[in-house]
């Protein structure tokens, strides 16, 4: 039975993804980063956008048990429609279409190409991270003995950040490296108890991909920050936020992944103190008993 919905077909498309051909596995990343696109366009338009042939976006709907592609553009539909036009996607479509026309204003456009891009990511970041998430992964963070985060290449500064604010609530806090080659060396010595968070994005690093599979084999909760969820992450980690990344762009952005981290840094700050705060009239109470 093909999906019904958006989340099923999600699942349905990560179950799948290891098995596709690498053509079929770029329309998976396409249809995932724009799911827009694929409930208002015609089936030539999208394939060319996307750069494939109309024959290829059929046979990935058969991929995925549908009987041809407009049974699985229902779907986008059906999502578009339950989440109606926000003013923020309005908005945002407004300042691109603007961005377009002024293209060649000078230096000064690729700012405001910045902002704009980074407006778009901060409005879909707000939509897609959802409560049980975020909660489930302050749990884990907040509970730990030691924490310890790992990111390479562009993902690294996020890794970096999170490491040096955790610090800071007076956790545990270790940011793993693989100098000296002591990256597995130091991954055996992770127990069950503490927790890993994994930042990676496409291209996935394999030191990342690879540590994270070792510590869930070993028992230790994995929390990731990563794009897609056909991402090499999403099958490992007890928490895994995926933010999407329009892999057109030459220079993907940080701004998503930063301030998820920022969030999760402050939350976890709050459900400390709130936490603290319930210990000491317990305490109190008992000093007055005696």
């Amino acid at each position: 039975m093909p999906a019904a919905n958006f989340d099923e077909l999600k699942q349905a498309i990560t179950a799948r993804y290891p098995a596709m051909s690498k053509q079929l596995q770029g329309i998976a990343r396409f249809v995932l980063e724009r799911p827009n696109e694929l409930a208002l366009g015609t089936v030539a338009a999208i394939a060319s956008t996307a750069g494939v042939q109309p024959s290829a976006m059929v046979r990935f709907a058969n991929a995925l048990d549908y009987s041809g592609f407009s049974q699985m553009q229902q779907v986008f539909r059906g999502r578009l429609v339950e989440r109606s036009v926000s003013y923020r996607e309005r908005i945002e479509e407004l300042r691109h279409g603007g961005r377009r026309s002024s293209a060649a204003a000078g230096p000064e456009s690729v700012l405001h190409q910045a902002v704009s891009d980074s407006i778009g990511e901060l409005g879909h970041l707000e939509e897609i991270v959802t409560a049980a998430q975020f909660r489930a992964a302050i749990g884990l963070i907040a509970k730990a003995p030691q924490l310890h985060v790992l990111a390479q290449r562009r993902a690294f500064p996020v890794a970096c950040y999170l490491a040096y604010a955790l610090s800071q609530l007076e956790l545990r806090a270790h940011l793993l490296d693989s100098v000296g080659g002591m990256l597995p060396e130091f991954v055996r010595s992770i127990a069950s108890s503490e927790v890993l968070i994994a930042i990676s994005f496409r291209n996935y690093s394999p030191d990342v991909v690879d540590t994270a599979a070792a510590c869930k084999a070993r028992g230790v909760p994995v929390i990731a920050i990563t794009d897609s969820a056909v991402s090499p992450l999403k099958p490992i980690a007890r928490v895994c936020f995926e933010l999407g990344d329009d892999s057109r762009r030459p220079f993907r952005s940080l701004v998503a992944p930063l301030c998820l981290a920022q969030a999760l840094v402050v939350s976890t700050g709050h459900h400390l103190a709130g936490a603290k705060e319930k210990r000491r009239p317990a305490a109190r109470s008992g000093r007055a008993a005696r």
